[in-house]
């Protein structure tokens, strides 16, 4: 994302949510998610399946997400659970916590909740969602204009 050399190749995708879609219900995937269009529930994929989810600027999830890889560049109004690793682009808007154990954050991405770091991949409970640790507690906000 940021040109250091590590980028991952390029992710497949094998399932679409469309522009003009609007999905009531929870998501289980594995593989490659792309989500142009409006999810109203939770998506998940199993923690060691490498999954990817590409969430564009024109796309929303309104509820958890628990994937291992997370490319976001749109909305979500939920909790996000990330093993592995957690990309914002500039446009990504998460109102809920992050939980994290790499995270790749650009200008202009916000998160309105704590940003919580998972020393080992898979470790984190929900019970432990209410401890933050450091100075990532609190509303994080990357802007461009400062």
């Amino acid at each position: 994302m940021f040109g250091n050399g590590k980028r991952r190749s390029a992710t497949r995708i094998d399932t679409l949510v469309g522009q003009q879609t609007v999905m009531h219900g929870d998501i289980s995937f594995s593989g490659g998610l792309h989500v142009d269009g409006r999810v109203i529930g939770n998506v998940t994929a199993p923690d060691d399946s490498g999954s990817v989810l590409t969430l564009s600027e024109n796309g929303s999830i309104e509820g958890e997400v628990r994937v291992p890889h997370i490319v976001l560049n749109g909305r979500i109004a939920g909790n996000v659970y990330a093993c592995e690793r957690v990309e914002l682009a500039p446009k990504a808007r998460v109102n809920g916590d992050v939980f994290y154990h790499l995270i790749e954050m650009a200008m202009g991405a916000e998160v309105n909740g704590s940003l919580v770091h998972q020393a080992q991949a898979g470790k984190r409970t929900p019970a432990d969602a209410g401890k933050t640790h450091g100075p990532t507690a609190g509303t994080q906000t990357a802007d461009a204009n400062s």
